[in-house]
């Protein structure tokens, strides 16, 4: 039997707003404080690092302002999959893209792309990984999930 979302069935059914952020009562419900807080220190099956600034950014600009965020990311990380992936990096480039600004991300694929041109995909790979690395110690970012 599939158990579906807690917060989509509150939000959908029970209220009739699209997500949590949309309801009048999100700043004092208890699940959706405790998720987000939660989600600052750790993660389950996807990174909730960016939660508070996905929200702040879908109550400011709206969702379809997000969701073509969101296509560029997916872009990126195809590009980082087709060129620099050698097998083993795919969970921590779709971190990288939850994570990590856009132009971060396009500034890392730029630069690794001019520098690795002759490498083996393996040390394109590694390129791309130190590049990345570099980035998220100077901006408090983790690549892997938070357990």
């Amino acid at each position: 039997m599939a158990i579906g979302c807690p917060f989509i069935t509150c939000a959908v059914k029970k209220v009739g707003v699209e997500f949590c952020w949309d309801c009048g009562k999100n700043e004092s419900c208890e699940k959706w404080k405790r998720h987000r807080e939660i989600g600052k220190e750790h993660d389950s099956f996807k990174s909730y690092q960016k939660l508070e600034d996905d929200i702040n950014f879908i109550k400011a600009k709206g969702i379809k302002a997000y969701d073509e965020q969101q296509r560029i990311r997916e872009s990126l990380l195809i590009r980082l999959l087709n060129e620099f992936n050698e097998g083993r990096s795919k969970s921590y480039y779709c971190i990288a893209t939850t994570v990590m600004d856009i132009d971060e991300l396009r500034s890392s694929l730029e630069e690794t792309a001019a520098r690795s041109k002759l490498l083996s995909i393996k040390d394109k790979s590694r390129m791309m990984h130190a590049i990345l690395d570099s980035i998220a110690l100077k901006k408090g970012y983790h690549l892997s999930l938070r357990k």
